[in-house]
């Protein structure tokens, strides 16, 4: 990409080019100095195009099927409801494990060959918050293709469901009905951040077993918030299978994305989010200084080998790296690494 024009590359991704769209997210992608540089003229020139497309964060417990139900609802989405669908990933356990979307993208087989649809596997960055930007960047990039829905799948737990929040309008949990303790292995703070909820695989005989777990999750929505004016998620049943209720859960998704554009919450929420990421992106690149600076790595392994041999204290460490940083970058230093 050394030679990149991307003022074309811009141009081809608005004009929809699946092929341009494929080297503009593998440009955002990149941790390079020069592919950020790149990055960030491009994002500048397709951002009067972004912004317009339902982004759904798709989360669930481990066997609710999401990879499933995002194929089923993504191939509706495009018959029945004329949409632009694009999927990808946040997989911050991908360097570790190889990722699961790989193989999710083989149950995402009937949406992933459609010409209307797009689905990209999570980049390999190693922590979440490359994964995060990486995801978001490149949301931005399928929205000035013309992709009118973005769903964004969580693949690992906990922290990536936060991320994933923080970059969509809409959450959606996904739970499965299970003999015993219905919500068992749900954290409270999933739930809090669910915006629509649907027990999956809602057909057969599991079909009256989920209504009922649908009913128990109401009720512990109800009772994690007792604030009657604060808007409670939704809480219904589906089939991937046999597409029973994939309309009720998108117009649910539609409900809220509505109900949040005429309380004017919309453009608030997604104001929010932007600062929240500003500081992410500040963050980010301080950090990436701080590992590719020749004078602070070489700083960093003598601290690194004087703390293995006790000869200073992490706080003391702390320190001496941050003042090499401040040294290389002309900061002012700061003494109290231990109250960050």
């Amino acid at each position: 990409m050394r030679n990149l024009n991307v003022a074309e590359l811009a141009a081809k991704v608005v004009e929809g080019s699946r092929g341009h769209v494929a080297k503009a997210i593998t440009l955002v992608e990149s941790t390079k100095p020069e592919h950020r540089a790149q990055a960030h003229e491009l994002l500048q020139l397709i951002n009067p195009h972004t912004g317009k497309a339902f982004r759904v964060g798709v989360s669930g417990v481990p066997g609710a099927g999401k990879s499933t139900f995002i194929n089923a609802m993504g191939v509706k989405l495009i018959d029945e409801y004329q949409h632009q669908v694009a999927v990808l990933a946040v997989d911050p356990s991908s360097t570790r494990t190889g990722g699961s979307i790989l193989g999710d993208r083989t149950r995402m087989g009937d949406l992933a060959n459609r010409s209307e649809a797009f689905v990209r596997p999570s980049p390999s960055a190693g922590h979440l918050g490359g994964v995060a930007r990486a995801t978001r960047e490149s949301m931005l990039v399928l929205e000035a293709a013309g992709y009118d829905v973005v769903m964004v799948e969580t693949v690992g737990v906990g922290q990536s469901e936060v991320a994933v929040a923080g970059m969509v309008d809409t959450f959606l949990f996904l739970h499965v009905a299970r003999t015993g303790d219905q919500l068992q292995g749900i954290k409270r703070g999933i739930l809090e951040l669910a915006d629509v909820i649907s027990i999956t695989k809602a057909d057969g005989d599991n079909e009256g077993e989920a209504r009922v777990s649908a009913r128990e999750l109401s009720i512990a929505m109800k009772l994690i918030s007792s604030d009657e004016t604060k808007r409670r998620a939704p809480v219904l049943t589906c089939s991937s299978y046999t597409g029973a209720g994939l309309d009720d859960v998108w117009a649910a998704v539609t409900k809220h994305r509505a109900d949040l554009e005429q309380d004017g919450e919309l453009a608030g929420r997604r104001r929010a989010q932007q600062r929240a990421w500003l500081w992410n992106m500040v963050e980010q690149e301080i950090i990436q200084s701080l590992r590719t600076s020749p004078e602070v790595r070489q700083v960093a392994e003598r601290v690194e080998a004087d703390l293995a041999a006790e000869r200073v204290s992490a706080v003391e460490g702390a320190t001496d790296i941050l003042d090499a940083f401040a040294r290389t970058f002309h900061a002012p230093a700061s003494h109290t690494p231990a109250s960050h």
